[in-house]
């Protein structure tokens, strides 16, 4: 591990319900759907292949929607970092309403594959690496503007992605974060993410945060 390490506060909170995102890859496995459909922007109707493979599926259309309408002045021109990125799905959403650029990191070789063919045919300006998020975050990294993270349910690992993305420099001063986990296990956050809203269907809630560090960077 690289740079120097802060201390991180953590916070947990729990709060409005209303509908999210897909199932994270735990319990039993499904089929993906086969296609992605971009909702919004440029890229609008298209249609993407994804790998019929367990655990991946696009995120669904309406709750894509509401995220971006969330988001609807964050996304443009943002910098954009997918973790566990699955099919791509925000990503590439993020790319179609106007982001600068998304990082992808997802360690399905068949998913990642996809994805950067994915990324060719829509000429979008993106990058895919194959790679253990874990892993990954320990490097110093370029700061985002935007972050989507979807951690494998019931494997402890949201907590230690959010400390690694709070101290290897991969967040703007107040960027934010969509989070997705078990609604049975409320998630400890730096302190310094407030949450901005919430949805949940079923037994996951998906948070949105902002970011308020201080400009030298402390979270606590």
């Amino acid at each position: 591990m690289t740079g120097d390490k802060r201390r991180v506060q953590f916070t947990s909170m729990t709060r409005r319900k209303t509908p999210t995102r897909r199932p994270n890859n735990s319990g039993p496995k499904r089929k993906g759907t086969g296609n992605l459909r971009i909702i919004g922007g440029i890229y609008r109707r298209r249609q993407l292949p994804v790998p019929n493979a367990p655990g991946l599926r696009p995120t669904p259309d309406r709750v894509r929607e509401t995220l971006f309408n969330w988001l609807a002045s964050a996304t443009p021109g943002a910098r954009v970092l997918d973790l566990y990125a699955g099919t791509g799905a925000l990503g590439l959403e993020a790319l179609s309403r106007g982001a600068l650029e998304s990082l992808f990191i997802e360690n399905h070789d068949a998913a990642a594959t996809q994805l950067e063919t994915n990324l060719t045919r829509l000429g979008a300006r993106g990058r895919v690496v194959k790679a253990n998020v874990d892993h990954f975050l320990q490097h110093e990294g370029a700061p985002h503007d935007l972050v989507f993270l979807d951690p494998p349910f019931r494997q402890n690992l949201a907590e230690r992605t959010c400390t690694l993305l709070e101290t290897h420099g991969w967040l703007e001063s107040h960027a934010w974060i969509y989070l997705e986990t078990e609604a049975e296990h409320p998630p400890r956050v730096p302190i310094s993410w407030q949450l901005h809203r919430e949805t949940r269907a079923g037994d996951t809630i998906g948070r949105l945060y902002r970011r308020e560090a201080s400009p030298s960077g402390d979270a606590c």
